[in-house]
């Protein structure tokens, strides 16, 4: 089953070919926090029922759920997750002088496959973390990702993204799956790794679709960039537990054993890293260019244009009270 919610429209449920609105449904946030008490989604949507078929072709999407109040929607991810994403991290951060040591990169995948699979109920290697943003920096599928001014790069990374809603009581829900754009600037990141806090405080989108329930163990599909509406670059898009050296129980484990992310009505939304860049093929991305991600599982693609925001002359200015 998947969900997604229009832009101007209704809540939308599909199963398998056909998409149809669920009825008196304002929102998704507002179906999974009713859920919460109803016995989960799948009861809640079959008690409201479903109305009128719709067809998602070319749909114009809002993002599949998002916060009533922005700042209560968190946006992070983690990285050094997937069983081919180490050599791209650890030649994008080698250190110049050719040094045979393991660079920090490496080190910390190698946690990742010693320890990153623990028993179940056990807890296992800390895996690189980042902060994006809040619902702020959260763009709805269709709509641009805007890089800042100051920005040297403007790079997808297509990932899978878990969503989560945090009950009254502090227990964490996850609404589902999603495909995501952890949208990120691997110029700055290259520079020097303790960059990669500020490469990531960009925008980033998800969706159309939230897959419900369980994630296939074998996630494969197909990263793109579309320059004048001709493919630039292209290359398949492998994730899943079958393909990364972290277990997502693992992952979530160490997100939400912060007392901070699991505050009642938050929304969470968790990228989980990725194998594929085009920035590690050499390829430069520019204003106009388009990603699309794209897994048959999760149905509708996710496309973005990438665009600048001007720069601006001169310092922030700081005023005092």
């Amino acid at each position: 089953m998947h969900l997604s919610q229009l832009r101007k429209g209704p809540v939308v449920v599909r199963e398998g070919e056909v998409a149809r609105v669920l009825n008196g449904t304002a929102s998704v946030y507002e179906l999974a926090t009713a859920a919460i008490g109803a016995g989960g989604l799948k009861a809640e949507i079959a008690r409201r029922g479903l109305g009128e078929s719709v067809d998602l072709t070319g749909a114009d999407f809002a993002l599949p759920v998002s916060h009533p109040d922005p700042a209560h929607l968190h946006l992070t991810g983690t990285g050094l997750t997937h069983l081919g994403s180490a050599s791209a991290r650890s030649a994008m951060h080698a250190k110049l002088a050719g040094q045979e040591t393991l660079t920090d990169s490496m080190k910390m995948f190698q946690m990742g496959l010693e320890g990153g699979r623990p028993a179940s109920g056990q807890v296992g290697a800390q895996p690189e973390w980042f902060y994006k943003g809040n619902g702020f920096a959260a763009v709805a599928p269709g709509d641009d990702l805007v890089a800042p001014g100051f920005a040297e790069d403007g790079g997808e990374e297509p990932e899978l993204a878990g969503i989560y809603l945090v009950g009254p009581d502090g227990q964490v829900h996850r609404i589902g799956w999603a495909l995501g754009n952890e949208f990120s600037d691997h110029v700055t990141e290259k520079v020097n790794y303790l960059w990669l806090a500020h490469s990531k405080l960009r925008v980033a989108s998800y969706g159309p679709e939230i897959l419900v329930g369980d994630l296939p163990a074998d996630v494969r599909g197909t990263s793109r960039i579309l320059r004048d509406g001709k493919t630039l670059w292209e290359k398949p898009f492998l994730s899943g537990d079958a393909n990364m050296s972290h277990t997502f129980a693992n992952l979530e484990h160490h997100h939400f054993k912060y007392d901070i992310f699991r505050q009642p009505g938050d929304l969470h939304v968790h990228f989980f890293g990725t194998a594929t860049l085009s920035f590690a093929d050499g390829i430069k991305t520019l204003p106009g260019d388009t990603f699309e991600i794209a897994v048959d599982a999760f149905g509708q693609p996710l496309k973005n244009r990438l665009s600048f925001a001007p720069k601006t002359p001169g310092t922030t200015q700081v005023s005092a009270l």
